[in-house]
């Protein structure tokens, strides 16, 4: 495994995603459905877009980080911008995670 590659599992996109539809629905319910399944796919495929970017953000620091230490690029400057670049994104996308914990969590404890 090397650092900086963080593949996201899609998997749990595609169950996200899944057709989760009851065939006694009625016509109203069914458009609402299909509402939130576009919803549910078009928020999954942002939210992957995004973890994609902050892979891309990584594997360029990293990149940036090997060309200036094996001589290949002189400006410190852009190597630490890169870096720190990706490490407020990696941080971002952490905070993000972690209110999804809470709110999932959160959630969980309610009582119906």
């Amino acid at each position: 495994m090397k650092i900086n590659e963080f593949t996201p599992d899609t998997t749990v996109f595609d169950k996200i995603s899944g057709n989760t539809q009851s065939q006694n629905v009625s016509n109203a319910s069914k458009d609402n459905i299909v509402n939130n399944e576009d919803a549910v796919s078009s928020f999954s495929s942002l939210l992957q877009n995004k973890l994609d970017e902050v892979n891309n953000q990584q594997i360029q620091a990293n990149n940036s980080i090997n060309e200036f230490v094996s001589g290949d690029r002189n400006d410190v400057a852009n190597v630490m911008l890169d870096a720190e670049q990706a490490k407020m994104s990696l941080e971002l996308a952490v905070q993000i995670r972690n209110k999804f914990v809470e709110a999932y969590q959160e959630i969980n404890r309610t009582q119906l």
